[in-house]
């Protein structure tokens, strides 16, 4: 059975259709990436998930449990972060205490400084900048904190929105790095990122959004090698 299986899902913003009738799979272990142009529906998508954004039809299915009939606040509990667009980072907080912030549902302490030395580990400019005002670090920085707290909850599945924007080259593949990092120590990731040929180098599978409907699906292989995802979204 899959992780995440989203069935015929439909969303508007007032009379306007911004999703039709979209489904797909994640399995456990894979790396899922949604690409399409701006406006194609991959944040709503995302956001729909986590309940963010309310669903007019269709379902979306967590491990077998209805995520469309819990509050949003209860999906982080049962393993799923987001790392939004825009990183959406505490930026008057501290590093150190944005992170504690994405423990919120752990109540063990030992497993919450296990999981931020875990973090720190895993991104060693944290700890160098764990006192400093978040809002005061370079973008890439921010970005690796707003991953680091999605971390920090113990997350099975880590749904990350637009992971590289506005990144510099070098950092947009360090931060790809990190990504393929988190996979490979276990956890599941469905990444929706407008810069295709990154997204498929690490993904396993990959859909192709287009004006609110999945056109192309398939490996992430059979995707970089399509004429027209070549031509669309990878500049060939």
């Amino acid at each position: 059975m899959a992780m995440l299986t989203v069935a015929d899902l439909q969303v508007y913003y007032g009379v306007i259709q911004a999703v039709k009738g979209v489904s797909f799979e994640v399995n456990e272990g894979e790396v899922i990436a949604l690409i399409g142009a701006n406006g194609a529906g991959k944040t709503t998508i995302l956001h729909t998930i986590t309940r963010l954004v309310n669903a007019k039809a269709g379902s979306v299915e967590f491990e077998g449990q209805n995520l469309l009939k819990l509050p949003a606040h209860k999906i982080v509990s049962l393993g799923m972060a987001h790392v939004p667009e825009g990183r959406r980072i505490f930026q008057e907080l501290s590093v150190f205490e944005n992170l504690k912030l994405g423990a919120f549902t752990l109540t063990d302490k030992k497993k919450i400084n296990e999981n931020l030395k875990m973090v720190y580990r895993r991104f060693p400019r944290l700890e160098e900048r764990r006192n400093q005002i978040a809002g005061t670090l370079s973008g890439g920085e921010q970005q690796m904190l707003a991953i680091g707290r999605a971390l920090m909850s113990n997350p099975k599945i880590i749904l990350m929105d637009e992971p590289s924007m506005g990144l510099s080259p070098l950092l947009v593949t360090e931060i790809f790095d990190i990504i393929r990092e988190v996979s490979q120590s276990g956890t599941t990731v469905l990444l929706v990122e407008q810069n295709a040929k990154k997204a498929l180098a690490i993904a396993d599978r990959a859909y192709v959004l287009e004006t609110g409907k999945i056109v192309l699906s398939g490996s992430a292989k059979e995707m970089m090698d399509n004429d027209q995802v070549k031509k669309a979204y990878l500049g060939e």
